[in-house]
C-alpha cells in the first residue's frame, strides 16, 4: 500500500471517505483502516500533534503521515494565498565534514558544490554509473568544510548504503567524516507568501552559522542559517517545494513539536493551516517539481526528467557523468513533459497510459486536479517527438480516453 493507493481520497479532499470510495462497502473501509493501523509504520516526532489536529493519517514510504487535516483544496489555497506548515520529519539528514568533504561529494553529486558560498544550498542528484537516479536532494554548505544533505524519506537506506560504500572506498577517507542523523533529527516546512511576516518571531535575532548576521526573513533564496534554542542548534533554510516563498527548519527531534505549535500560533493572524501530503502533491505538481519514484528513479536520469540545468558538466568527473553526457549528445528515447486535460474527466493519475493515434506512447508519472487552475494536470514520459507544447495527446483514465495537450512547464508561477 502506498500514497497513490489513496489517489481518490487525495483528489476529492476526503470530505467523506464513504463518499470518495464509491462502490466500496463500509466494512471494506474499516478493514483498510485496520490494516493501516496494524502495519509497522514509523512515526515522526509530530505524530501526536497530527492526531490532536485531526489529521487523516496514511502510509507513505513506510511512515504514518497526514494526508490532510480539513481538505486538500483548502490547504492548497492556504499555501498559495497565505501560509501552511508541513511535517517533513520523515526525510533524512546526513552531515559530511572535513578537508576532503568537498572533493568526496563533488565526485558523487551532479551539481557543483564549489559554487556554494557559506550558507548556500543547491538542488542536485545522486546517480548510478548508468545515469539512473538514486535520489534527488538538497546540499547545503554550512561551514568552510561542512555540508548538510537533505534526502528523500523513501531513499534513506539506499542513499546511506551507497554513500557509505563510496566513503569506505575513498582514498582520503580519514579526511571526511560522515554522520547520518536522520533518527535524531527532523524538519518542518513553513510555506506561503505571508510567512516572512511572522518568521522572525519564531527565530529572533540574527543567524549564528551558515550565512551569518541576518534575520530569518532576510535569508535569500537557497540560503541557510543557524539559530540556537534551548542550547541546541537548529537550521533555517529558504528553499521551498511548493512554488511559493518558504522556509524549512531542521532541528533535533525534541524541538520539533514546540516549533510546530509556535509556528501555528505565530501564523494564526494570517490564516496559517497545517497541511498534509495531499496539498504537498498538488502544489508541487502545479510547479512541475519532481517527486522521487515518479519523475525520477533508478531507471530514469535527470537528463530525461528535464533537469539538466542541475548537472555541472564542466566540473570534472562524477559518478554517472559519462552515461548522462551520452544521453545529452546522442538524444533520448523519452522525455518528461507537462500536460493539461482539455476535456472534462476524472483527474489523471500515475501509471495511466498516454495515447496518440490509438497507440500507447507513454505513461503518466504525476497527475492531479489542480485547485489553482481547476483542471486536470500532470507530467508524463513520452517520445521526444511529442514534447512540443500544443501537441495533442490522450490520457486513458479508467478504460476511457480523454483529450489533453502538452504544455510548457510549469503550470503555475507565483506572482
Amino acid at each position: 500500500m502506498d500514497f497513490w493507493g489513496f489517489k481518490d481520497i487525495i483528489e476529492f479532499g476526503a470530505e467523506s471517505v464513504a463518499t470518495v470510495l464509491l462502490g466500496y462497502s463500509v466494512s471494506l473501509i474499516h478493514s483498510a483502516t485496520a490494516l493501516i493501523s496494524s502495519m509497522s509504520l514509523k512515526r515522526t516526532p509530530l505524530f501526536t500533534a497530527h492526531q490532536q489536529l485531526g489529521g487523516k493519517l496514511i502510509e507513505f514510504g513506510g511512515w504514518e503521515m497526514p494526508v490532510q487535516y480539513t481538505s486538500i483544496v483548502e490547504e492548497h489555497h492556504a499555501v498559495r494565498r497565505s501560509a501552511g506548515i508541513f511535517d517533513i520529519s520523515h526525510m533524512g539528514e546526513i552531515w559530511f565534514e572535513g578537508p576532503k568533504a568537498l572533493a568526496f561529494l563533488n565526485g558523487l553529486l551532479t551539481n557543483d558544490l564549489r559554487k556554494l558560498t557559506l550558507g548556500l544550498g543547491q538542488y542536485t542528484h545522486l546517480c548510478l554509473e548508468t545515469g539512473g537516479t538514486i535520489d534527488d536532494l538538497y546540499a547545503y554548505r554550512v561551514a568552510e568544510e561542512t555540508y548538510l544533505l537533505i534526502i528523500n524519506a523513501g531513499r534513506i537506506d539506499a542513499d546511506v548504503a551507497w554513500l557509505e560504500t563510496r566513503w569506505n572506498a575513498f582514498p582520503d577517507r580519514a579526511e571526511v567524516r560522515m554522520n547520518h542523523v536522520s533518527a535524531t533529527t527532523g524538519a518542518i516546512a513553513i510555506q506561503g507568501p505571508r510567512v516572512p511576516e511572522f518568521i522572525d518571531a519564531l527565530f529572533p535575532g540574527h543567524s549564528l552559522g551558515g550565512v551569518t548576521g541576518v534575520s530569518a526573513s532576510a535569508l535569500a533564496k537557497n540560503q541557510i542559517g543557524r539559530w540556537d534554542q534551548d542550547g541546541q542548534a537548529l537550521w533555517v533554510a529558504r528553499t521551498g517545494y511548493t512554488g511559493e516563498d518558504g522556509f524549512e527548519v531542521v532541528a533535533p527531534n525534541a524541538l520539533l513539536e514546540p516549533l510546530w505549535l509556535a509556528a501555528l500560533a505565530a501564523g494564526a493572524s494570517v490564516g496559517i493551516r497545517p497541511c498534509g501530503l495531499g496539498a504537498r502533491d498538488t502544489l508541487r505538481t502545479e510547479v512541475c517539481y519532481p517527486l522521487y519514484g515518479h519523475e525520477l528513479d533508478e531507471q530514469t536520469s535527470p537528463v530525461e526528467a528535464g533537469l539538466g540545468f542541475f548537472i555541472a558538466w564542466d566540473k570534472g568527473d562524477f559518478i554517472g557523468r559519462s552515461a548522462l553526457l551520452k544521453q545529452k549528445e546522442e538524444g533520448l528515447s523519452k522525455k518528461c513533459v507537462a500536460f493539461r486535460m482539455t476535456e472534462k474527466s476524472a483527474p489523471p493519475r500515475p501509471s495511466y497510459p498516454v495515447v496518440v493515434a490509438d497507440a500507447v506512447v507513454g505513461t503518466v508519472v504525476s497527475g492531479t486536479q489542480s485547485p489553482t487552475l481547476n483542471a486536470g494536470i500532470g507530467m508524463a514520459y513520452v517520445p521526444p517527438s511529442l514534447t512540443t507544447p500544443g501537441t495533442a495527446i490522450q490520457i486513458e483514465i479508467r478504460g476511457k480516453r480523454f483529450a489533453a495537450e502538452v504544455v510548457k512547464k510549469p503550470f503555475y508561477r507565483k506572482a
